[in-house]
Order: structure tokens, then sequence, then C-alpha cells
């Protein structure tokens, strides 16, 4: 019989309350998980506003030890309860040091660890370097209940590398969870398209399904009055082929839900060839900061 996982992610608008938050959060875990899903993603730093909009160092204080964090020490027992995999974006603190986190919680009610957040952007609106430092872990692969997972962090899905390095750990299904919208530089600049490309191409070029979770709704900034953030929303799941199999609109609050039979996809991706075909005595560049 073949392995099969039903993956969902949530798609929805978050505000100040952190309780609101993960009282809505919670809410959607429980219907993902009546439905069948297994492994269920929310987006980035739901557990509140997007702040890294302005440098604020009020924001600091929502940061916590990732085994304490509020959103690991409420959504654990619910991982439990229904027997789901639940990967959690925090804002994490450790000693003076702040990340932009993910604590994997398996289907028990166990977290599996933390992974920090590699790739950290600086631009207008998106003013991550203020707050985290580059992640210190590496890539993780999480060996769940459910399967192997893989999860980057927003700006990471942009990069290949970090794609091809989770399949080549292992990874069955790879996910984003992501807060992206509106570029307050450039009011005409849209993203939503080549954002969703750019994960459909990881999943063709490693023969993986691949899910990109957004938020969704104006976040308006404080002390900027008419100024915020609009989120694109747009999630979905596309399957090894890079098609999307599950797809929200930019306002809509719901959930994207799939199964995926991990054996045919093994078999399918040892059959295409790219693992047994790489060339990594070629790839020194990748690994030079200035290659000639």
């Amino acid at each position: 019989m073949d392995r099969t996982l039903t993956l969902a992610g949530l798609q929805a608008s978050f505000g100040a309350d952190l309780a609101a938050n993960l009282a809505l959060v919670t809410e959607m875990i429980r219907k993902a998980a009546a439905a069948g899903a297994q492994l269920i993603l929310p987006p980035e730093l739901f557990q509140g506003p997007y702040f890294c909009v302005s440098q604020d160092e009020r924001w600091f204080a929502g940061a916590h030890p990732w085994r304490e964090h509020p959103c690991v020490l409420a959504l654990a027992p619910l991982a439990q309860e229904l027997g789901v995999v639940l990967p959690i974006s925090i804002f994490e603190r450790e000693g003076p040091h702040y990340f932009n986190s993910l604590v994997m919680i398996d289907a028990d009610g166990a977290p599996l660890g933390v992974y920090r957040k590699s790739h950290i952007p600086d631009g207008p609106g998106y003013q991550e370097k203020y707050y985290f430092r580059p992640g210190d872990t590496g890539f993780r692969v999480w060996e769940t209940r459910h399967g192997r997972i893989g999860v980057g962090i927003c700006w990471d899905q942009w990069y290949p590398e970090a794609a091809r390095a989770m399949v080549l750990m292992g990874a069955e299904v790879l996910l984003y969870p992501t807060a992206i919208g509106s570029e307050p530089h450039d009011p005409s600049l849209d993203t939503a398209a080549p954002w969703r490309r750019a994960m459909q191409g990881h999943a063709v070029s490693n023969i993986i399904p691949v899910a990109g979770i957004n938020r969704t709704g104006f976040e308006p900034w404080p002390g900027y009055p008419g100024g915020g953030q609009t989120f694109y929303g747009s999630s979905f799941i596309a399957d090894h082929r890079g098609e999307l199999i599950s797809s929200l609109g930019r306002d809509e609050t719901g959930i994207v839900c799939a199964t995926l039979d991990l054996d045919f996809l093994a078999t399918h991706r040892a059959a295409w060839g790219f693992f047994r075909d790489r060339r990594p005595d070629l790839y020194g560049p990748l690994t030079s900061p200035r290659p000639a």
C-alpha cells in the first residue's frame, strides 16, 4: 500500500491580539484535521502583525525561547489531540540573540527541534535584519510520523540552493510559511506571480510537492497614518510537476489541501535522474562568496 500524506495550509489575516490569533489558527487546524489533513502549516509569524515593516524596539518583547513560546505551548497539545504535524513559525529569543524560527511539532505533540531562517531580507517594508540574526541551524529535514518534511521560511523560498539541499537531505515535501505583499517603495510592483513561479520551479527541479502559505489582508503601520502593508495571499500547493493542485485567491481566508502519494513521488524522482546526474565537482562557484 502506498504511503500518502494529506497536507493543508492556512491562509488568514492576523492582528495584534496573540490570543485571538491563536484561537483563529486553532479553529482552522481543527477544520483541516476534520477534513483529513495530517500536516497543517500556518503562515509566517502568525502570532501577530508582520512587524518588520519598520525598526521599532518594542517588538523584541514578543520573542521567547522556542520551547517556551506561547504558540508552541498552545499548539503542541492540539497536535497530540488531533494526531497532526504542526510546523509553527515564531519570533525566537536565545539569550541575547533573536531569530525568525520554526518549531516542528510531531503528531504526538513532541517538539522535534527548531529551524532558524537562513536568508534574512532587508528592504522597504521587510526590514528583518534589524530583528533577526541569520539562522545558525543549517537547513533541516524533519522525520515526522507522517513523512520527511523540509521547511524554509519566506525569503528562503527564493533560493533554489535551499530547496535542493533539503531534498538531498531526504525531504518528501517542501513547505514555506510566508508573509509577503505590497512593496512600499513601488506601489506598482506586484510579486505574487513570480513568488508562486519560483516555488513551482523548485517543485519541478526536485520532483517534489511544494506549499507556499501566505497571510492576507491589510495591516496598518502604527504611527504612519494611511500607511500599511497589503498581503496578497495566493497560498498554494504545487505537485511534483509544478502544477497548482490547491490554491486560494488574494483576499480569501481559507485552507488549501491536497493528498500526496509519497511512494509514487520517490519512484518518479529516481526515474527522472536529476539526482543521479548531479555534478557536485562542478558546483564550486555555488559555495564561493565571490566566484571568479
